[in-house]
C-alpha cells in the first residue's frame, strides 16, 4: 500500500465531515453569510502567507534539483494562482489585499501555522511534507465533491469561483504531483518514522477543521 493511501484511510472519517460541516455545505449550496465568508478570506489569506514560508523552508532542505523545483513551483502557485482567487473577493468586499495584514490572526490561524512554522524549522523534509500537504489535498477532495455534487446548480452561486479553484484539473494534478512526491520519500522509512509522521498529517488534518469552525462562528 503506498503511504498516501495509509495516510487517507487514518483521515477518511475526518475529512468526511469537512463536506458535512456547514461552512461548507453553505458554500456548495450558495447560501454561505457573506459575512462569514469575508472572515474566512481574511484569515485564509493570513494563513497563507505563514503557509508559503513553510514551502521556502522545504526549498532550502530539499537536497534534489527535481524536490527543490517542487517546491519552487508549490511556492509560485500559491502566489500566483491561489491568491488571485482571494484578492479577487476581496476586492468584491471591497478591501485592498495589501491592506490584509493590517487583521490580527485569530487564535486557530495563529496556532495552526505555527505549528506549521515549527515543522518547517526543526523538522525533516518528510516532515514538512506532512504538515503542508492536508491543506492541499483536503481542499481538492473538497473542491471535487463540491462540484460532482452541485455543479448544475453553480451558476449564480456566488461561491462558484471558490469551487471551480478547487476543484479544478490543475490543482488536482498539483495534488496527485504532491502524493507522489510523499510516495517516494517514504517507501522505505521504519515503522516508527510512519507513525511519526501519520500523526503530523493527522494534526494538520485536526487543524483544518478547526478552521472551518472558526471561518463559521459569529
Amino acid at each position: 500500500m503506498k503511504f498516501s493511501d495509509i495516510l487517507f484511510e487514518d483521515v477518511k472519517e475526518l475529512w468526511g465531515k469537512y463536506l458535512e460541516h456547514p461552512f461548507v455545505k453553505e458554500i456548495g449550496e450558495g447560501t454561505l453569510d457573506k459575512e462569514k465568508f469575508k472572515k474566512y478570506l481574511i484569515q485564509d489569506y493570513l494563513y497563507l502567507k505563514e503557509y508559503t514560508k513553510v514551502f521556502a523552508m522545504g526549498l532550502v532542505k530539499a537536497e534534489s534539483l527535481s524536490d527543490m523545483n517542487l517546491y519552487y513551483s508549490s511556492i509560485k502557485g500559491i502566489l500566483e494562482d491561489e491568491t488571485e482567487v482571494h484578492t479577487n473577493y476581496l476586492k468584491y468586499f471591497g478591501i485592498d489585499p495589501s491592506k490584509v495584514f493590517d487583521n490580527r490572526k485569530e487564535i486557530t490561524t495563529e496556532s495552526y501555522t505555527s505549528y506549521m512554522l515549527s515543522i518547517g524549522l526543526k523538522g525533516n523534509l518528510k516532515e514538512i511534507a506532512m504538515t503542508i500537504l492536508p491543506c492541499t489535498w483536503s481542499y481538492q477532495f473538497i473542491g471535487r465533491s463540491l462540484y460532482e455534487k452541485y455543479k448544475e446548480t453553480l451558476d449564480g452561486n456566488f461561491y462558484k469561483p471558490w469551487i471551480e479553484e478547487y476543484s479544478s484539473e490543475e490543482f488536482e494534478e498539483g495534488t496527485e504531483i504532491w502524493k507522489d512526491h510523499i510516495n517516494e520519500l517514504c517507501k522505505d522509512i521504519s515503522e516508527k518514522e510512519a507513525e511519526n509522521l501519520r500523526e503530523i498529517f493527522m494534526k494538520s488534518s485536526l487543524y483544518e477543521m478547526d478552521f472551518w469552525d472558526m471561518a463559521y462562528k459569529e
